[in-house]
């Protein structure tokens, strides 16, 4: 695949990290392979918690001038020193988001498997719409996007589109050419090196 072609990626953290490896797991992970965006995705709700797990990953992000943004918690992100904030719910935040935050914020939003809801975020001034699981998953409902919703969008919407959920390198061979993103997260993770994890992951974009 040509490099104007290849999708980027989004990384997405784990729900819950440690703080004393987790950075430097992200940093090669970052030295390795080209990353447009970082997404926090913790599961605490404990301010505190946000706030160190935030201030350690904006340190790795920024000093490889790579974006960060925060899942759902639009109050944090002026205070983090963010840059944007990712909304799991789809459209409903998204026109407020933008007023707090401005026009140079990253905003964007997960819309499932719904197209509806991914042209409403898309009117509703997202910089990117999400959509997903495109892997097979014995969570929620079970649900997965068409291949036939990506093949729409690429044609016939401008906003950029993110490819996420329970990635195999087979899928990320079939979802390159209908996709901007990937977002990887637990694929990577879950595994004992990351760094060869995504290495196998991406080996079809090479």
């Amino acid at each position: 695949m040509a490099a104007e072609d290849r999708p980027q990626i989004t990384l997405i953290t784990p729900p819950n990290f440690d703080l004393d490896i987790f950075p430097d797991r992200l940093a090669a992970v970052m030295d390795l392979v080209e990353i447009a965006c970082l997404r926090i995705s913790l599961a605490t709700k404990i301010e505190d918690d946000l706030m160190r797990g935030a201030d350690a990953l904006r340190e790795v992000a920024h000093s490889r001038d790579v974006a960060i943004v925060i899942e759902n918690h639009l109050l944090l992100v002026e205070r983090l020193g963010l840059d944007g904030v990712h909304f799991s719910d789809g459209a409903r935040n998204l026109r407020k988001a933008r007023k707090d935050l401005g026009a140079d914020a990253i905003v964007g939003a997960f819309c499932g498997v719904t197209r509806h809801e991914g042209i409403s975020a898309a009117e509703a001034g997202a910089d990117y719409v999400a959509f997903g699981p495109i892997g097979v998953t014995p969570l929620g409902a079970g649900a997965q996007v068409d291949f036939e919703l990506f093949e729409w969008w690429s044609e016939m919407i401008e906003v950029p589109v993110i490819a996420e959920g329970s990635l195999t390198s087979q899928l990320v061979e079939t979802y390159g050419p209908v996709t901007d993103f990937f977002g990887i997260g637990t694929e990577i993770w879950a595994a004992e090196n990351a760094c060869d994890a995504i290495k196998a992951l991406l080996a079809p974009l090479r």
